[in-house]
C-alpha cells in the first residue's frame, strides 16, 4: 500500500505521474479519472465528481429507464467521488501509475449513496460489527485465457474462440508453465499493489485458471477482488491475449465461478469454531450458515447477475443445482471447509465469474445475519451426489426467476432498504429484457429451414 505522503514524494521525484480515481459500478468494473498526479495532490485527494448514470447503467453503458435514482427527466446529474486514501496504492503493470477507490457520495447532500456496491456492502458490515463481529471472507477468481487479444475476438463477431491451452489443465504444471508469460506477472505485479496473492493454477478446463487471494476482512476482500479482476484483463492484454470472466462461454466448455468463502470472527478468534461442536461448527456458525442457506434464492441474482450466469448450473459441471450444504463436498451449493479446526468456513459455490463481489458478499453477510437474528437451525449436512437429489432445493435456474426472488424478498428489503433492493431489481429487468428483444444464432440455425 501507499500512504499520501510517499505518493507526494514520488509525484515530486517523477516516479509517478498518473493517479487512477476509481469508483466500482453495478457491475464490479473500476470507472473513473486518469488524474495528473499533481492535480490529485494539490486538490482531487479530496473529492471529484462523475455523473450519476455511472451507477444505473448496463454492461453496454446504455441509460436505461425505470431508475429512480436517475433518469432523463431528472437530467443526469453529478455524484461525489470521494477517494478512500487507505486504498492508495501502486499499479506496478502501468508506468509511473497509482490508484485509489473512491466511496460514492450524494452530490447535494454528501451523504453516501445506497445504491453504490462499496456502501452496500459497508452496510452490511456495520450491521455485524453492531453485534461485535467481524466477517472475513476469500474469493476464488476463475477465467480463461485466449489466444487471440480482445479486439481480435471481438473482429471475428466472438466465433472461433481459440483457449490458450489445448486440453483440462487442471492442477497441471506443465501446461500452466506455458502460461507464465501471464500468470507470473500477474501474481507479482498484484503482490505489489498490495493484493495477497496465495497462488495461481490451472482449472478444470482448456485455457481456464484461478487465482486465490488471502483470507481478509470483507471489504478488504471486496477491494482485492475488483483489482485482481481488472489487471487479468489489463496485463493478459499487455502480452496479447484475452481474459474472460464471461462463466459460460461455450456449452460444452466448464464455466468459470467465483466461490466465496466466510466466516465470523469476534476480538481475533473465529467464532465459527467450537472444538466440541459436530464438524467443529459452533452454534453461532450454525444460525449464520442456516440464514445463507434458507434465503440463498432471495439474493441468487446477487451471485448470478445476467442471462449468461444460469447456463453455469448444470449437473457433473462442478457448479451446483441445489441450495444445501455438505461436508467438502463439491455439489452442493455450499461446502463445509476446514472441518474440526479453527480454519472451519463455508463455501458458497452459486457465485460466477461474473459476480460483484461487494454485492454478492453484501448478500451472503445479510442472509447469515439474519439466521443470526432469529436463531435459524442449520439442517443435517447432506451427502453424496446432490445433483441426483430431487428432495434439496433447486437454485433459481433462470435470470427471469431469480428477478421475482430478489423483488419479493422481505429479508433484503429488511436488510439492504426498499430503494436498494428496487434498484437492483430494475437493473436484473433490464438485463432480461435485453436479452428478450435479440435474436440469436441459436434460434436462426435451428428454425431458419426446419421451423
Amino acid at each position: 500500500m501507499l500512504s499520501f505522503d510517499t505518493l507526494k514524494t514520488q509525484v515530486a521525484d517523477g516516479s509517478v505521474d498518473t493517479v487512477l480515481v476509481c469508483l466500482v459500478d453495478m457491475q464490479g468494473r473500476l470507472l473513473g479519472k486518469r488524474y495528473h498526479a499533481q492535480n490529485f495532490l494539490d486538490s482531487a485527494y479530496k473529492e471529484t465528481h462523475c455523473c450519476n448514470y455511472l451507477l444505473a447503467t448496463d454492461l453496454e453503458m446504455a441509460t436505461p429507464d425505470g431508475y429512480q435514482a436517475t433518469s432523463w427527466e431528472s437530467g443526469y446529474g453529478d455524484y461525489v467521488m470521494k477517494p478512500d486514501l487507505t486504498t492508495l496504492r501502486p499499479l506496478p503493470w502501468l508506468e509511473g501509475t497509482v490508484m485509489v477507490l473512491c466511496d460514492v457520495l450524494d452530490h447535494h447532500t454528501h451523504e453516501p449513496v445506497p445504491h453504490s456496491p462499496r456502501q452496500v456492502l459497508k452496510t452490511q458490515i456495520s450491521r455485524a460489527q453492531e453485534l461485535g463481529l467481524t466477517a472475513k471472507m476469500a474469493t476464488e477468481l476463475e477465467f480463461f485465457l485466449f489466444e487471440q487479444t480482445f479486439d481480435e475476438i471481438r473482429a471475428g463477431g466472438f466465433r472461433d474462440l481459440k483457449p490458450i491451452s489445448g486440453y483440462n489443465e487442471d492442477y497441471h504444471i506443465f501446461q500452466t508453465t506455458k502460461e507464465e508469460h501471464v500468470m507470473r506477472p500477474l501474481r507479482n505485479h498484484l503482490f505489489a499493489a498490495g493484493i495477497p496473492v496465495e497462488n495461481t493454477k490451472g482449472e478444470a478446463e482448456a485455457g481456464q485458471e484461478e487465482l486465490n487471494i488471502r483470507y481478509d476482512e470483507a471489504l478488504a476482500c471486496a477491494d482485492h477482488h475488483t483489482i485482481a479482476k481488472h489487471a487479468t484483463k489489463e496485463i493478459a492484454h499487455i502480452h496479447g491475449h484475452a481474459a474472460s470472466f464471461l462463466p459460460k462461454w461455450h456449452h460444452d466448455r466448464v464455466g468459470s465461478a467465483s466461490h466465496v468463502h466466510l466466516s465470523l470472527w469476534r476480538d481475533g478468534s473465529p467464532e465459527f469454531y467450537d472444538k466440541d461442536a459436530p464438524h467443529g461448527l459452533s452454534e453461532l456458525g450454525h444460525q449464520f450458515c442456516a440464514g445463507m442457506i434458507a434465503y440463498a434464492p432471495d439474493y441468487t441474482f446477487f451471485l448470478a447477475p445476467y442471462v449468461n450466469s444460469y447456463k453455469r448450473f448444470m449437473k457433473g459441471t462442478f457448479a451446483p443445482t441445489k441450495t444445501v450444504w455438505s461436508v467438502d463436498n463439491r455439489t452442493a451449493g455450499f461446502r463445509m471447509c476446514g472441518e474440526g479446526t479453527k480454519a472451519v468456513r463455508m463455501e458458497c459455490r452459486i457465485g460466477g465469474s461474473d459476480l460483484n463481489p461487494y454485492l454478492a458478499q453484501a448478500a451472503l453477510l445479510a442472509a447469515g445475519l439474519k439466521g443470526i437474528e432469529d436463531k435459524l437451525e442449520l439442517a443435517a449436512p447432506t451427502s453424496g451426489d446432490l445433483y441426483e437429489d430431487s428432495d434439496a432445493r433447486e437454485i433459481p435456474r433462470t435470470l427471469r426467476d431469480a428477478v421475482e426472488t430478489l423483488r419479493s424478498s422481505q429479508m433484503l428489503r429488511a436488510a439492504m432498504g426498499d430503494w436498494v433492493v428496487d434498484h437492483y431489481t430494475r437493473c436484473a429487468e433490464w438485463e432480461q429484457e435485453e436479452f428478450d428483444r435479440v435474436v440469436t444464432d441459436w434460434e436462426v440455425a435451428r428454425g431458419f429451414e426446419k421451423a
